[in-house]
């Protein structure tokens, strides 16, 4: 019988951590659920640490990045329901029965998240306002910054077949990308609970990976104002974004006498403007 929840769990050289991930879904009061970690050739003993976990389904992939791995667990998952779990992040126990009941009532409703307890360096710390969530018709919303956190979602299985995956070219940023194709075709809830905790300020975190994010931000917003799907509106506030995304780059690729990478932007203002 196939389970109605699939959660995907991806992780690289995390091994500590993936196992407290793992147990913040073992302690779930919600019990229709599969575990699908997928590894990300990690080499800390990750798989040999796995292998005590019964529930678990392991898969390992050479070294890829997020978005393949994502793509490679909903690929595996059997759910009607999927749930992603970055492997630095906490499940509070009641996470899945409250989304997983709030889909079941609205089968209309396409993707639900939740509000989150940050933790960053062990202490906890409060959200900013930029941060602040919504539900409904959240597009406009969604373009500064990505505020759905992926292991605080729970969407159809289904989406995907209309939005597309994960963009495997995108090595951070991919979960601001897929947001922006959902937000623009669908509404989605928030759950004022807190049911995660997010983790943050550790070395390997991939935001910490390059300087100025936003580049790739730029890139999903260039896909989403190329998408014919979206209505016209939506086009120009995402056009509004960009340009001014693309002032900051250019801005601070000329500060560090990157030049070929400030013309580019400077090009790109030009194109859209």
């Amino acid at each position: 019988m196939k389970p109605l929840v699939s959660v995907i769990i991806t992780t690289y050289n995390r091994c500590a951590m993936v196992r407290e991930a793992i147990e913040s879904v073992l302690k779930q009061d919600f019990l229709d659920y599969e575990i699908i970690v997928v590894d990300d050739d990690s080499t800390d003993g990750t798989n040999d640490a796995l292998r005590k976990y019964n529930r678990v389904n392991y898969f390992y992939q050479e070294n890829q990045g997020i978005s393949r791995a994502r793509n490679q667990g909903l690929a595996l998952s059997q759910g009607e329901l999927v749930c992603f779990l970055d492997s630095d992040d906490l499940w509070l126990p009641n996470k899945l029965g409250v989304q997983a009941s709030i889909m079941q009532k609205n089968p209309a409703l396409q993707l639900t998240y939740t509000d989150e307890i940050w933790i960053r360096k062990g202490i906890r710390v409060n959200p900013r306002k930029i941060h602040q969530k919504y539900s409904g018709w959240i597009f406009e919303k969604s373009l500064p910054l990505c505020i759905i956190s992926p292991s605080s979602v729970m969407l159809r299985k289904e989406v995907f077949d209309v939005v597309g995956l994960f963009d495997e070219g995108l090595p951070v940023c991919e979960d601001y990308d897929l947001w922006l194709r959902i937000t623009s075709r669908f509404p989605v809830f928030f759950i004022t609970q807190k049911l995660i905790i997010k983790r943050g300020g550790h070395a390997d975190q991939l935001s910490h990976r390059f300087w100025g994010n936003d580049r790739f931000r730029v890139q999903a917003l260039e896909k989403i104002i190329n998408d014919k799907a979206i209505q016209e509106q939506q086009k120009e506030l995402a056009i509004q974004e960009l340009i001014k995304k693309s002032i900051i780059l250019e801005n601070g690729f000329r500060k560090r006498g990157a030049l070929s990478e400030a013309d580019y932007y400077q090009r790109l203002i030009g194109k859209y403007s």
